[in-house]
């Protein structure tokens, strides 16, 4: 995860909003920025290949800790993101079940802090600003409203073009 759901509570725009759609805004950004970017922000040098049966995966690596995020490949059946819940001594424990596999490749994913400025500053927009979409300007007196046509010059995944700009560093060329 980008950012913990306790971390965007804590701030004042964020007080008493449902945890349980902030937490699923937060996953369908992370996969929106890891699209759009065509990076999955992969540390390769802390990886590891081990076994899986329930929610955990058999093995580690002394990198690794509690609330990190991780991304299996290669196993046929649980590719995907997950986040560390615990460390044993062979085995880390993860948020979500996985099926039985014998090999899985774990990899730890690290975001840098300007990703995470910018995923508040998403979910800021969210909350403030989505019931105002396509107003461009409006007045009282007389009522005028305008509207903002959305193209591709000003919007990239149903966000203003000026939001996204954090991620023009991270972006990778798609082959």
């Amino acid at each position: 995860m980008i950012i913990s759901v306790d971390d965007i509570v804590s701030m004042p725009d964020f007080i008493g909003q449902n945890t349980n759609i902030l937490q699923k805004k937060l996953n369908a950004l992370e996969l929106l920025i890891r699209k759009y970017t065509n990076n999955n922000f992969q540390n390769r040098s802390i990886r590891f290949i081990g076994n899986s049966l329930g929610d955990r995966i058999f093995g580690g690596h002394p990198f690794i800790r509690v609330g990190d995020t991780i991304q299996i490949s290669e196993s046929e059946v649980n590719d995907g993101l997950y986040v560390v819940t615990e460390v044993g001594k062979n085995f880390i424990r993860l948020d979500k079940e996985v099926f039985t596999v014998d090999s899985n490749m774990v990899t730890k994913v690290v975001y840098p802090e300007d990703i995470q400025v910018g995923i508040i500053n998403l979910l800021k927009y969210e909350v403030d600003m989505r019931d105002k979409v396509g107003i461009k300007s409006e007045s009282l007196s007389r009522h005028s409203v305008t509207y903002v046509d959305y193209d591709a010059n000003n919007q990239v995944m149903g966000y203003p073009v000026s939001l996204l700009g954090f991620l023009k560093p991270y972006m990778k060329a798609r082959f």
